[in-house]
């Protein structure tokens, strides 16, 4: 019986998020008010009955291990299957891989135990709400040997430079993977391929001292594999940089937006955190603005992002800015485009402004 696990490789991610991956993956950074990154892969193969997943975790991992604890807020705190974490083993001198590859390597004896027949890899970058299981139907259906999910995009933004496109015949099989800016149909980085075919490239990169499973494994045999696509088209985003965190966090603002990404399909789960409902003071007042539990406001906000535990004292102005977990901001303070991360204080008066191209980041407990 063909089986599914998950697997997210965090090895090739973009790191490009400056003073938000000072001292935490990008993977774990908050997002949506209450979310972290992984919380959409994670979410998306446990609503496709994926009852084992594994994560390559390298560095900056506390923040991320914190979040997942046992897995349990994603159902993977389990016996047989479950939450797992492969790191890589650094004893020994003699190892001269690199890459992703060490990652396959170290751990190969994971992939061997497993019952499962296939994998779902994801990275953590790729942000919608699906259910991967029709396309697991399509990989078995079409007896391919890797199946790529694809997306079309109507508007070229900054963020999809960096992204493979694909080239499939009529009847989906690819073609080639490559660079083309005017070709629509990118590559999300999720991808389903069959186990035993997977360790066989694995042994391969290796073997010519390769770096990177999907460019040297799946690329560059693209033509004596058969490898399908296999269009997502629900929303989706895709978030490798600051100004594209920032811009897919304001789009939420947008009430069909944030329905679409949290409402339409399955839950996206993240890790339980108990607070009290929010605190409107007296002098409060919220335009278009997502809050999260815990937070206390007695300013003015407006189009803004609040996570949990955030406090605003009378007087402050809040306007189109992202303000994470325990900040405080002082009275009189005036923020229009600004991305605070968890635990900074704005002391009294002070006035911060940046871009919506370019917003003005703070990173992690600062006093400002």
């Amino acid at each position: 019986m063909s089986r599914l696990m998950g697997l997210i490789n965090l090895e090739h991610e973009s790191q490009h998020f400056h003073e938000l991956t000072y001292s935490r993956s990008s993977a774990s950074i908050p997002f949506a008010g209450r979310y972290r990154l992984i919380d959409f892969p994670l979410s998306n193969m446990v609503n496709s009955n994926i009852d084992e997943v594994a994560l390559f975790i390298h560095n900056k991992f506390r923040s991320l291990l914190d979040h997942l604890g046992t897995g349990a807020s994603w159902d993977l705190d389990r016996t047989h299957g479950g939450l797992f974490l492969l790191p890589i083993d650094g004893s020994n001198p003699m190892d001269m891989t690199k890459g992703d590859l060490r990652f396959f390597r170290h751990n190969q004896d994971y992939f061997l135990r497993s019952p499962s027949t296939h994998v779902l890899i994801s990275g953590s970058q790729f942000i919608a709400n699906t259910n991967y299981r029709k396309a697991f139907e399509y990989h078995l259906e079409r007896d391919a040997d890797v199946t790529l999910i694809t997306t079309r995009i109507n508007r070229f933004l900054p963020e999809h430079r960096p992204l493979f496109r694909i080239e499939a015949d009529d009847l989906g099989w690819v073609q080639q993977i490559t660079n083309d800016q005017a070709n629509p149909v990118v590559f999300t980085g999720v991808y389903i391929i069959n186990k035993d075919l997977l360790l066989a490239l694995v042994n391969d990169c290796i073997a010519y001292n390769r770096d990177n499973f999907f460019i040297n494994g799946i690329m560059d045999h693209l033509s004596s594999l058969k490898v399908q696509s296999y269009q997502f088209d629900g929303p989706c985003a895709f978030i490798n940089s600051i100004e594209s965190y920032y811009r897919h966090n304001m789009n939420l603002l947008t009430e069909k937006h944030y329905r679409e990404l949290f409402y339409e399909q399955d839950f996206v789960k993240t890790k339980i955190s108990n607070n009290p409902p929010v605190k409107f003071k007296e002098r409060a007042a919220v335009t278009n603005s997502i809050l999260s539990t815990g937070c206390i406001i007695d300013g003015n906000i407006e189009k803004s992002i609040l996570f949990r535990g955030v406090e605003v004292k009378k007087g402050a102005v809040i306007k189109n800015s992202i303000i994470m977990q325990r900040c405080t901001i002082e009275e009189d303070v005036y923020l229009e485009n600004v991305i605070l991360d968890k635990d900074v204080q704005i002391t009294k008066g002070q006035k911060l402004i940046g871009s919506t191209q370019k917003p003005f980041v703070i990173a992690k407990r600062q006093v400002v």
